[in-house]
């Protein structure tokens, strides 16, 4: 692990745990100086000892230390040969799609973030690529809606806002069957809980917005890719040509959110077991959408492929009367769009993370006026039930 030279020797820490794995990134320290913490390096270019002669580093939009640590670390944690850091979850998935090309079909998970379905639909539908929505937890369905010229499954599991859990080495033997590249959005999980690429997917995506970040401070998004060199330099050049980079600042940012990915992880896990249990118990919900529990109808999968639950958790209420009671009375629980960070967030998905999903397709999921997501934080679980009774019952 000691490498007190140079930025191209870095340990994979195949002999470690997670857990270390995450606190100790690649190079894990700055070779230079020994600094714990990777430096921000806020620079734009960088000096040539001469010509034909370089340090490894040109210009930052091409490659950054900070940024290089930051991809290295995720590239180790997924277990892929390559990653890269994008500004946002929407700019990774960007970078996904664009490996399509027009007169291509591509499969998505038919309960999907609105983000997505809007790139899918309003920005690569108008370039010719083709797309069906099915759900992926439907193996006999996802083999009906296979086309001639389908070349990507793109999958969520668990699945945004429905909670969904698709069989992702059944769906990479599929893809890898006819020809298709089979992508996960790994988001909820994030690798501490769930490692895609060794059930068989080909890449991996994260909003890193998200847990990997974990304090709401950076948005941000990662694409880890398994074992193809050539799909790694697609990727490579659209994020050298679109510009599309993660800032220094936003890389140091998730470095240091990774470092405590399983210690928020498992307490994510904890708390909201505890608040999925309790929702069952109030007479104003009716369903609750929670991949830890016992009788969803894709346990069976969950307990195969994952190492843990994660800290989401959807319900339907009675009315929308009582989403309004709720979403105007939480206290310490937010009523906020996104998830993954360290504070309880209540998201209202019709109009705010699924607004651009039509109506009819939100209702025939399940996604109504008086359906509500939570990302349940790390705070004690007992404030958080609190907060949550009093909010809705008082």
């Amino acid at each position: 692990m000691k490498n007190f030279s140079n930025y191209t020797d870095y340990d994979r820490k195949e002999n470690l745990h997670f857990e270390s794995k995450a606190v100790h990134g690649a190079l894990g320290t700055e070779p230079l100086t020994g600094a714990v913490s990777m430096p921000i390096f806020q620079a734009v270019t960088y000096r040539h000892p001469a010509l034909g002669e370089s340090t490894g580093f040109a210009y930052s939009r091409l490659e950054n230390p900070t940024r290089q640590e930051l991809e290295r670390t995720m590239a180790i944690l997924e277990g892929g040969i390559k990653a890269f850091a994008f500004s946002s979850g929407q700019a990774a998935n960007m970078a996904v799609f664009s490996l399509l090309n027009p007169g291509d079909h591509v499969l998505l998970s038919d309960d999907i973030y609105g983000g997505t379905f809007r790139i899918i639909g309003d920005v690569f539908g108008k370039y010719g690529i083709e797309h069906t929505y099915v759900e992926m937890d439907d193996l006999d369905a996802v083999k009906a809606a296979i086309k001639p010229n389908t070349k990507m499954f793109f999958v969520e599991t668990p699945t945004n806002p429905m909670m969904k859990v698709a069989d992702i080495q059944a769906l990479s033997e599929i893809a890898k069957s006819v020809g298709a590249l089979m992508v996960v959005d790994n988001t909820f999980l994030t690798p501490y809980f769930q490692n895609p690429l060794k059930l068989g997917a080909d890449i991996v995506t994260h909003s890193s917005t998200k847990y990997l970040g974990g304090h709401n401070d950076t948005l941000s998004g990662i694409v880890v890719v398994k074992d193809n060199e050539e799909i790694a330099e697609k990727i490579h050049i659209h994020i050298k040509s679109h510009g599309s980079q993660l800032a220094p600042m936003d890389c140091w940012l998730l470095l240091r959110g990774i470092k405590t990915l399983p210690v928020r992880m498992d307490r994510h896990n904890e708390n909201a077991k505890k608040v999925a249990e309790w929702l069952r118990t109030q007479p104003k919900v009716k369903k609750v959408y929670y991949v830890g529990f016992e009788d969803h109808k894709d346990y069976a999968t969950t307990i195969k492929q994952t190492r843990g639950f994660g800290g989401m958790i959807s319900f339907t209420v009675d009315s929308f009367e009582t989403v309004q009671k709720i979403l105007r009375n939480v206290d310490m629980i937010m009523f906020a769009e996104s998830l993954g960070g360290t504070e309880t967030l209540i998201t209202y998905p019709t109009t705010q993370t699924h607004e651009d999903t039509p109506k009819d397709v939100k209702e025939k999921l399940g996604i109504t006026d008086r359906f509500l997501r939570m990302s349940v934080g790390i705070e004690n679980v007992e404030d958080i039930i609190a907060d949550l009774d009093r909010a809705m019952n008082s």
